[in-house]
C-alpha cells in the first residue's frame, strides 16, 4: 500500500466517525403524561406511539433514551424540551 493509499484510507475513517449524543428525559412529579407524549412529539419527532412508550419509560425506570444524533442537532432540541419544564440532559 502506498501512502497516498494509506492516507486517503485514514481520512475515509476519520470522516465516517461521527459522535454520538444522546437527550436523556428524566422523571418528575410535576408534568403530566400528556403534556410529556405532546412535547415529545412536537420536539423530537415521535410518533405518537414513541412519545407514549418513552413517557412510560421514564415513570417507571425513571429515565429514558428520547433522541440520538450529533450534539448541534440535540442541543435546540434539548434546550425547547427543558423550556417546556420537562428534565433533560444530553450525554
Amino acid at each position: 500500500m502506498s501512502a497516498k493509499e494509506k492516507l486517503s484510507e485514514e481520512l475515509l475513517v476519520q470522516k465516517n466517525v461521527v459522535k454520538q449524543h444522546e437527550i436523556i428525559l428524566f422523571n418528575d412529579d410535576v408534568n403530566t403524561f400528556d403534556h410529556v407524549i405532546d412535547t415529545l412529539i412536537e420536539v423530537c419527532d415521535h410518533t405518537p406511539e414513541q412519545a407514549e412508550q418513552c413517557s412510560i419509560i421514564v415513570h417507571y425506570k425513571g429515565k429514558c433514551t428520547v433522541k440520538t444524533g450529533e450534539f448541534n442537532d440535540l442541543k435546540p432540541r434539548c434546550s425547547k424540551l427543558l423550556q417546556a419544564g420537562l428534565s433533560a440532559e444530553i450525554v
